[in-house]
């Protein structure tokens, strides 16, 4: 007997204010909910510094996976949100392709005009398969 979606949150204080979890499970998929670059407290980090608030965002990314036993080869889509793509594309195309290695999932990359925090440049949320 099922006992329904798994849910993983951080404890930060946007996940109660906005009402969302980081990532549900729900058999063998993992939902990831849009990472972006904070800290353990829940402090954004990287103001004004792409490659870093973009790293701290996969790192993010990490510790959602870590949490199921899962892995970043497991990851089989990513959605990616960049402030300002047309600066940041070659270095998003390369921070992506250094993080995922050889095992390369769909993606779609989307220049957006603003995100949640007024210094934040990238989020990136993804699904995973459990089981590969």
């Amino acid at each position: 007997m099922s006992t329904g979606p798994e849910t993983f949150n951080f404890g930060v204080p946007w996940e109660a204010g906005y009402g969302y979890s980081q990532a549900i499970r729900v058999g063998d998929v993992l939902y990831i909910s849009g990472q972006l670059s904070h800290d353990a407290d829940g402090n954004f980090v990287g103001d004004g510094d792409f490659e870093l608030q973009t790293k701290t965002t996969l790192a993010n990314l990490d510790a959602v996976l870590s949490h199921y036993g899962a892995n970043r080869g497991q990851i089989v889509q990513t959605t990616v949100r960049v402030k300002g793509l047309p600066a940041h594309f070659d270095a998003i195309c390369q921070l992506h392709a250094d993080y995922f290695g050889d095992s390369r999932p769909t993606s779609a990359v989307y220049g957006v005009v603003d995100l949640a925090f007024p210094t934040q440049l990238v989020e990136i949320c993804a699904g995973a398969h459990l089981t590969i």
